[in-house]
């Protein structure tokens, strides 16, 4: 099962030293002492005592230790002056990274990275089945390339509850068990093989649950966003709800799900999804991917922002460069502004939603500033907007045919021998249910219609 790299509540928190690189042209949201600072919270979050950090500025990754001998030389001194556990990378290494950089820095501290910091987390905060599953072969996945290189790490044994002796590629993992530390890679791909299989078995009751909600018809709201940008305290007030809310990131891991009435006894289902993240790592992309099917399928996503966090602009681009890479970033979305009585300066609010989005809502869900209009705009969004769409629908589609005669406002409409072309519009909530069948409009039709128009 996932399991934690670091020490236990009841023992004296790690020390960590982080070190900030930032790589010449590698696309960043984050400045580099804003990630250095992000690193920190998230190294709050984990348990571990931040004791100092350096940075440094590089044209690309030195091939054995990704910083500078010079910089390796510097850290070591600074990591041995305060009496550092841990050095802490804001960036991922690779195999050979974290190999050169123990052989460098010795047994007395150990090495780990971003990726490997965020896993832990997420197994700290993993509380069901699905997410305990998907945090584990996150973690296996991390570890495997890690493990290729037959080299000392291999020869030693796991320690006791705090982890303190050496792993996988020197990164320290007490987890994804102790005693995974002795398996070899087939052990370990048998093991990521059940975890994927597993895996399925919840994605396929997923699949089945929300079939069975597109059968009634109820849409689906989900709730996306920056790690902490206050989603769970926004479910809470919507929902009337006691979903875990908590100051620090990550603090809920798994998918929410509540029941909404909305302004004219309106039903409708809103769903808390895992906060985004810069530089989010591919592994936990991948192992989430049917909690990030929830957001897939969703009529509607509330973007929510932390409008009180001095990053926010960088935050909000960051969670639409993620939805892009997950493929979500076609399904409408309502910008969400909130935590809207932290503000000391409402100007640089109004500001920041004229630069972002003008359409955007300024709330405080903990307060219950501007709820009312955010529930009247969801509800124009799924209810009262007309969208615009042309869709080829096959036969085999007649629901989504029936259902764009009953609730849309059809302008043309055309049979072909195995389906029709309908143009019109339909209401927001129902976009999603047509986006694979979206008809472009050529100058030459190359299935000619059976009954065109006179």
């Amino acid at each position: 099962m996932a399991e934690n790299i670091l020490r236990s509540t009841n023992e004296r928190k790690e020390r960590a030293f982080l070190v900030g690189v930032e790589i010449k042209n590698e696309p960043s949201i984050l400045s580099l002492s804003d990630s250095l600072e992000e690193l920190a919270l998230l190294a709050d979050t984990a348990g571990l005592e931040v004791v100092g950090e350096t940075s440094q500025k590089l044209e690309r990754p030195h091939a054995s230790t990704y910083i500078g001998s010079g910089k390796v030389e510097e850290v070591a001194a600074l990591a041995e002056e305060t009496l550092a556990d841990i050095i802490l990378f804001d960036n991922e290494l690779s195999p050979r990274h974290l190999r050169e950089l123990s052989l460098r820095f010795g047994k007395s501290v150990r090495i780990i990275d971003r990726t490997t910091l965020i896993l832990d987390i997420f197994a700290q905060h993993a509380t069901t089945k699905e997410g305990r599953l998907q945090v584990e072969l996150a973690q296996h996945e991390y570890r495997l390339p890690r493990l290729s290189h037959a080299w000392s790490h291999l020869e030693r044994q796991a320690g006791g509850a705090s982890g303190r002796s050496g792993s996988a590629g020197g990164v320290g993992l007490r987890g994804p068990g102790e005693t995974q530390l002795e398996v070899d890679k087939r052990e370990i791909r048998k093991r990521i093989a059940f975890l994927k299989k597993e895996i399925e078995k919840v994605s396929d009751h997923r699949k089945r649950y929300r079939a069975q909600r597109k059968r009634s018809q109820i849409p689906v709201v989900a709730l996306v966003g920056y790690t902490n940008s206050g989603k769970s305290t926004l479910l809470n007030s919507l929902a009337d709800a006691d979903v875990y809310v908590a100051d620090q990131l990550f603090a809920t891991l798994d998918p929410t799900t509540r029941r909404v009435m909305l302004p004219g006894s309106h039903l409708c289902l809103f769903t808390d999804t895992v906060g985004f993240i810069q530089k989010l790592p591919t592994q936990l992309i991948a192992a989430f991917r049917s909690t990030l099917e929830e957001i897939n399928e969703a009529d509607l996503l509330l973007h929510v922002i932390d409008v009180s966090h001095f990053n926010a602009a960088a935050q909000y681009e960051s969670v639409q460069a993620t939805l892009a890479e997950i493929e979500a970033d076609h399904i409408p979305v309502i910008s969400v502004f909130n935590k809207a009585d932290l503000l000391e300066d409402a100007e640089e609010a109004k500001q920041l939603l004229a630069e972002t989005d003008p359409d955007a809502f300024l709330i405080s869900a903990k307060t219950g500033q501007g709820m009312e209009a955010l529930k009247a705009g969801i509800m124009e969004q799924l209810y009262e907007k007309m969208l615009p769409i042309r869709v080829r629908l096959p036969f085999t589609e007649g629901a989504l045919i029936a259902q764009f005669h009953e609730q849309g406002s059809i302008d043309l409409i055309e049979n072909f021998q195995n389906g029709v072309m309908i143009q019109g519009s339909i209401p927001g909530r129902l976009i999603t249910r047509f986006q694979n069948f979206v008809d472009k409009p050529t100058h030459q039709e190359t299935d000619r219609p059976i009954f065109p128009e006179d």
